[in-house]
């Protein structure tokens, strides 16, 4: 009897990264085997959080090399040469990946390649190989089923062929989905026109190449985004996924995570922080955007944990208000990174000042926590869409006639999110909700269970159980 084993492959950046990998632990809890492919240089920092939590050797970390040197470990490549290289090498080292592991001493048999949808291309190897594929999708199902209609969007004369609006104006998915400014859409948040068209034509080969996946997953819940999963109804929740939904802790960071942040909680009184997170890939502030917020939570009187990267202020040596720091010592912690899941289920956490990016919101959500939305790049707007209008438990902000957010906003906005008790009972409530799904009996759990029993069925394993699965359908994008 062979025993199950998974191929992984996320895409090269964190926010790809750390959803994939909670992934490959769960299905390492269901007994399988999992080989998780990284970048040369996310290896080193991946191994190393695996055997601190003493992950054991059902989880086989192998990376890819393609002969560059460091790019600060693939987490802040803007160029995207390093991706570049590594997604040129990976078909070819996915193919041999899969022979080594057919023909070593386990006697493994590949039960499933798992890709992230935006390189799902390399599926290819996974059908020329007779393995059954599936596709992760990292953003939410609203931005996938938005994904879907841009043929539509073509046609209807809303977008040119390469992705640009037409012009700007309101668009909506149904009646009961928010509005979206076609400024807003999620391609054409990323940068400047060619990044725009580059990341348009990256959609478009996501959409054709997972066509034919057995399956397309994605980290969220029937129950947070209903209409989407009824214009997409081959995609299959299975969110959210939390470490604390497994009792472990969040790995794939790709960053030294400063657990002085938790003791430093642990000092605060309950409900008194503003965690303030960008996220990894947000676009930098400018000096006087920095300096504003850094003003805005002085003006808060409130405790605050912020991460601030050292690529956050337009390479701004001292970007501080003069003196801020001084002033702040006492109620404000600074740090490089953190340890998120474990901060957002802090009970000293209040709020989340959030760029909304789809992990982030995720976490925050699952955790009961009111937002500040400040979205600023890709998918983030129509994140944030969900947040304040559908979900209705955070509050976004209102810049100036020269697009700063100022810091009397910054304060009010504070004050109004924490002194709305309705606003605080819902994201309580939206809390329970995400509990709910990954429990046993709730959608996305059985929606998990139903992908592993079928996997093992396939190969050998539960064969009584076979005729009673849900199979699911070969993809009709």
């Amino acid at each position: 009897m062979t025993n199950p084993h998974i191929v992984v492959v996320p895409a090269p950046k964190q926010g790809h990264v750390v959803p994939l990998m909670e992934l490959s632990l769960c299905l390492v809890k269901h007994g399988f085997r999992v080989t998780f492919v990284n970048t040369l240089f996310n290896q080193e920092v991946i191994v190393s959080a695996c055997k601190r939590d003493n992950v054991g050797n059902q989880l086989h970390l192998v990376s890819v090399q393609y002969g560059l040197g460091s790019d600060d470990h693939g987490r802040n490549d803007n160029s995207g040469k390093s991706t570049a290289e590594f997604l040129r090498a990976l078909p070819k080292r996915l193919e041999e990946l899969i022979e080594e592991i057919k023909g070593g001493g386990g006697g493994d048999e590949i039960a499933c390649v798992v890709v992230d949808w935006g390189i799902g291309w390399i599926l290819d190897v996974a059908a020329k190989m007779g393995i059954p594929r599936a596709a992760f999708y990292t953003a939410s199902a609203t931005t996938f089923a938005l994904s879907l209609r841009i043929p539509k969007l073509i046609s209807d004369g809303i977008l040119n062929n390469d992705g640009t609006p037409t012009k700007e104006q309101m668009f909506q998915l149904l009646p009961t989905v928010p509005p979206i400014s076609t400024k807003n859409f999620h391609w054409t948040r990323v940068g400047d026109l060619a990044m725009q068209k580059f990341v348009f034509e990256i959609i478009e080969k996501g959409n054709k190449a997972v066509k034919e996946a057995d399956w397309l997953f994605c980290n969220s819940t029937y129950e947070f985004e209903p209409e989407a999963f009824s214009l997409a109804p081959q995609m299959i929740p299975i969110g959210p996924l939390l470490a604390s939904n497994r009792l472990g802790n969040s790995l794939g960071s790709l960053w030294p995570e400063d657990l002085t942040c938790l003791k430093w909680l642990d000092q605060q009184s309950p409900c008194s922080v503003i965690y303030v997170a960008f996220g990894s890939s947000t676009t930098n502030f400018n000096h006087n955007q920095f300096q504003e917020l850094a003003l805005g939570l002085e003006l808060s009187n409130m405790p605050f944990l912020w991460v601030v990267r050292l690529n956050s202020t337009d390479g701004i040596n001292d970007a501080y208000p003069e003196g801020f720091l001084d002033r702040v010592a006492t109620r404000g912690k600074i740090v490089d990174w953190v340890p998120q899941q474990k901060v957002l289920s802090h009970p000293s956490v209040a709020c989340f000042l959030s760029h909304c990016g789809w992990n982030s919101t995720m976490e925050g959500a699952s955790n009961g926590l009111p937002f500040l939305c400040w979205p600023v790049f890709a998918d983030q707007f129509i994140n944030k869409s969900y947040i304040c209008d559908v979900w209705k438990v955070g509050l976004g902000f209102d810049p100036d006639e020269t697009e700063i957010v100022r810091r009397e906003e910054i304060k009010n906005k504070v004050e109004q999110l924490l002194g709305d008790k309705n606003l605080k009972e819902r994201a309580s409530s939206l809390k329970e909700v995400a509990s709910n799904s990954v429990r046993e009996g709730g959608s996305s759990y059985s929606n998990f269970q139903r992908f592993t029993e079928r996997l093992k069925a396939d190969k050998g394993f539960f064969n009584t159980l076979f005729d009673c699965l849900c199979v699911p359908f070969t993809m009709r994008l």
